[in-house]
């Protein structure tokens, strides 16, 4: 099956190859959203920019897994399925190295990932001690241990005033070592040559001290956008990357409210659920079929407010600036409604705590993440009241030294390291998690 590609709308200068490391994008859902895919490629954009040789390789007869085909904004790639020509060295990219690209283990739970032949073969080809596996790991998820362990409850359906007797109970220990031994080793942790990233907004010491294996970050930034000045004219139109499982509680309140607002806004929608009612509504485009990547960056890059879900759109709008609501999810009902990965979230109200916005602003995105007030902050965005009449805060990652601000960064480091000839995969590694952790 065809890539589907499109150049960036930033423009880019013609960068030297840069000899020494071949890059190759093992991209893949993990999941469950399309946001695995997207940060690997962005990870491609980068290396592709400073010079590096990206390369999408698939063995012979068999397919890409599912998704990975397009419609995506492709870095500059070869397609390859062989490795006739090859630098000294490799670096893989792949979405959670231990579930997508770790060989196979024992049962039950020792499934190879969709990228482990790959994986295995570039090892085989350039040697283990030459090839660097980038890690990915979900974003914002900078839990220590005891967190961890009562967000599992939470997320179990707990009530919060139930989990910490639940956590004094004998067998909570015993669970909560189970899990940290699963974590290390579905992580792959114990594996020198992989370089796990996980990429947040500011950085949380007690993580790295429950887990000095893995490498906090900044974001890994899409470099799709260029930053937004505050004097463009208002657009009629907001657009909102809905997945179905984010989208059903809140968009009949989304439609209803926006329908209300006067001149009317038009709403986009890119959303694999066909929307019910809410998408019958004059002014909503509802789109469920794959949209190509020009035509969502110039709608996202031009609309008036962004609704946005996950971590890659949440990065879109940091990068691109201005106004933004983000919605991930809730589960349950009632008085047991909760939000689904609330770290995102968490992290964000904290940047923008830290970056000076103002309290209402704090505790309307907050109420839309849980799916409370919906109408209400949707007409108080939409007319600019409060918070919202300010130009939105610019986020930034905190509490990191350099490189380690920026993923981006930190992924061009390691193989500069490793493109010199003397340099071996386990000591790059390890260096980068040594001076992560210093």
């Amino acid at each position: 099956m065809p890539l589907a590609s499109s150049r960036s709308t930033v423009p880019r200068r013609e960068t030297p190859r840069r000899p020494g490391v071949d890059v190759y994008l093992l991209p893949a859902v993990i999941g469950g959203g399309l946001g695995d895919i997207e940060e690997v490629l962005a990870a491609g954009r980068r290396l592709a920019r400073a010079g590096y040789r990206v390369r999408l390789y698939r063995s012979r007869g068999r397919p890409l897994p599912r998704s990975v085909a397009g419609p995506w904004a492709w870095p500059r790639l070869e397609r390859v399925a062989g490795f006739r020509e090859r630098a000294g060295a490799a670096l893989t990219v792949t979405p959670a190295w231990g579930v997508s690209a770790a060989p196979p283990g024992p049962p039950p739970l020792g499934r190879p990932g969709p990228w482990a032949e790959e994986a295995r073969a570039i090892e085989s080809a350039y040697g283990k001690d030459r090839t660097i596996h980038v890690s990915l790991e979900e974003f914002a998820r900078t839990l220590t241990v005891a967190e961890e362990a009562r967000e599992r409850y939470r997320e179990g359906g707990i009530r919060a005033r139930a989990i910490g007797g639940r956590l004094r109970e004998p067998t909570a220990r015993v669970e909560t070592e189970a899990f940290v031994r699963a974590f290390r080793r579905f992580r792959a942790f114990d594996r020198p040559n992989v370089l796990h990233l996980f990429a947040t907004l500011a950085r949380r010491p007690g993580f790295s001290r429950s887990f000095p294996a893995a490498v906090q970050t900044g974001p890994l930034w899409p470099c799709q956008y260029r930053r937004a000045p505050p004097t463009v004219p208002r657009s009629r139109e907001w657009v909102w990357y809905a997945s179905p499982a984010s989208a059903v509680p809140i968009a009949p309140e989304v439609v209803r409210a926006l329908s209300e607002i006067r001149p009317r806004l038009r709403l986009f929608v890119r959303s694999p659920w066909p929307g019910g009612p809410a998408a019958d509504r004059p002014g909503v485009e509802w789109v469920t079929a794959p949209v190509a990547p020009d035509r969502w960056r110039r709608r996202f890059s031009r609309a008036d407010l962004r609704i946005v879900t996950g971590s890659r759109t949440l990065l879109e709008a940091l990068e691109l600036g201005g106004p933004f609501l983000y919605f991930n999810g809730v589960i349950g009902a009632g008085a047991a409604r909760r939000r689904h990965r609330p770290e995102k979230i968490v992290a964000l109200l904290r940047a923008l705590r830290g970056s000076g916005a103002g309290e209402d602003l704090v505790r309307d995105l907050a109420d839309f993440a849980r799916g409370r007030r919906v109408g209400e902050i949707v007409r108080r965005a939409a007319s600019r009241q409060g918070g919202w009449a300010a130009p939105f805060p610019r986020v930034r990652a905190s509490g990191f030294r350099r490189p380690f601000d920026d993923a981006g960064a930190v992924i061009e480091g390691a193989a500069r390291a490793l493109a010199r000839p003397d340099a071996t995969a386990a000591a790059v590694v390890a260096r980068v998690r040594a001076r992560s952790n210093a």
